[in-house]
């Protein structure tokens, strides 16, 4: 357990933001299914690349790691489904895109797959394939405990999927990656409106950019999926976070003086939704080809009587978000979060209790968040990340605006997704050192 005490400092400086999570996890994948040698570049080894890393490396694949300009180079050999009987297990650790990914691939390969994990991620739902894995006759068995431990066994078959939009789209993206490889045509069919759309379009980018056809009919929300496809191997490099680059962003809204470098303008990652979102609340952003950085206008961040902001398409922002809107003049509404309930936290109640206790006016009501803007943040000192990244970062940004020394309980998860996290914190001028109690 890592505690971390931070003195009120700003921010200053330009930060060269880690890579995309989300694409290198679709990239590592595709490459280790794909026939010959890949390289993928500007690779982070987080907590999360490194299970799926790992996952792959039990089906076969062959991934060498080397350095390359401060980042990390993949050389993937990949693998073929297996005819042979060959169990494995995989540790997921508490990667969810590494276990929903994975599950569906794992079908693929002779052998029973044992899924272990650690942290929520054993209560996070996987109902959706278990329903499919129960309708083919398949083997789906979880144990009774909180703990992840899951064994599966396929195959899968090529046919009809329906699944609702309203879920995770992870449990889309890992049968995009596994149908194109069974005998037939497959189609999956989303019964309703189709949430985090943006994180399908990443997939559907990688999976064309390693020769995977698959016909995406916005209209009639379904996937058209031909069988017998082959991945190509392919050297890709990943481009720049917006899921990480929104702290630093969001930073330079609340009065520090940050400029992200890395990141693509004109990528589909769901989460470039951040700098609408900062718009919303009366910040300027300014985007050019090499660097984004967001300022507050002249007048200050204000939501006006009343901003609402949609979080369907942007879990993993919200609580950053959130930051922002709680020190911006006026009322907002942040709505449709019901799947921040099942994230590495609860993140609805996460955000709402450490945000208070920093003096912030916040409720949650359903599945919104409801903020009255205050002129500053300056209770209580002691915070807790609830062993959550995403709100470790966001109490990081928070350091930064209150008028005293603040300590963040369990700091040490930003490992998660961005391992390098607070050295870049601490170069941009942020204030850190280890808290021990009695101290």
């Amino acid at each position: 357990m890592t505690d971390l005490l931070i003195k009120p400092a700003k921010l200053k400086g330009n930060i060269h933001i880690t890579p995309s999570k989300s694409m290198a996890h679709r990239a590592v994948i595709a490459a280790c299914l794909a026939v010959g040698e890949s390289v993928i570049d500007n690779i982070e080894l987080s907590d999360d690349i490194i299970a799926t890393i790992d996952g792959m490396t039990a089906f076969g694949a062959k991934i060498q790691i080397e350095d390359a300009a401060g980042r990390k180079r993949l050389l993937i050999q990949g693998v073929k489904a297996d005819a042979k009987h060959s169990d494995r297990v995989i540790d997921a650790n508490e990667s969810g895109s590494t276990l929903r990914f994975l599950i569906p691939i794992a079908t693929l390969f002779a052998g029973e797959t044992r899924f272990v994990g650690r942290g929520k991620l054993g209560s996070r739902p996987l109902d959706p394939f278990e329903e499919i894995f129960n309708a083919q006759g398949l083997k789906f068995e979880a144990s009774a405990t909180e703990q992840l431990d899951l064994t599966v066994e396929g195959p899968l078959r090529a046919g009809r999927y329906e699944m609702a939009g309203n879920i995770s789209s992870q449990f889309i993206t890992g049968l995009l990656y596994t149908l194109p490889l069974l005998a037939g045509e497959s189609v999956i069919q989303i019964t309703t409106e189709l949430e985090s759309i943006g994180y399908i379009e990443l997939t559907l980018d990688v999976l064309k950019y390693f020769g995977i056809g698959i016909i995406f009919n916005k209209a009639e929300r379904q996937f058209i999926i031909p069988g017998q496809q082959v991945y190509q191997a392919r050297n890709y490099t990943v481009e720049g976070d917006y899921s990480q680059a929104a702290f630093f962003l969001s930073a330079g809204a609340l009065g520090n003086d940050v400029t992200v470098t890395g990141l693509q303008a004109d990528s589909k990652q769901g989460d470039r939704g951040i700098t609408a979102i900062l718009e919303q609340l009366n910040a300027v952003v300014t985007t050019t080809d090499r660097e984004v950085f967001a300022r507050a206008a002249s007048e200050g961040l204000s939501s006006g009587e009343l901003t609402v902001i949609d979080g369907a398409q942007v879990p993993d922002i919200i609580p950053i978000s959130a930051l922002v809107a709680c020190l911006s003049q006026g009322r907002t509404e942040i709505v449709n979060l019901s799947r921040l309930r099942i994230k590495e936290s609860d993140r609805l109640e996460a955000t709402k209790k450490e945000l208070r206790k920093l003096g912030a006016k916040i409720e949650v009501v359903g599945d919104t968040l409801r903020i009255e803007g205050v002129p500053s943040l300056t209770d209580e000192a002691i915070v807790w990340s609830h062993k959550d990244h995403r709100m470790a970062m966001m109490l990081a940004i928070a350091s930064t605006v209150v008028e005293q020394d603040i300590i963040i309980k369990d700091a040490e998860y930003v490992s998660k997704s961005y391992p390098t996290f607070w050295q870049e914190f601490e170069s941009l001028g942020g204030q850190v050192s280890e808290w021990h109690l009695g101290e």
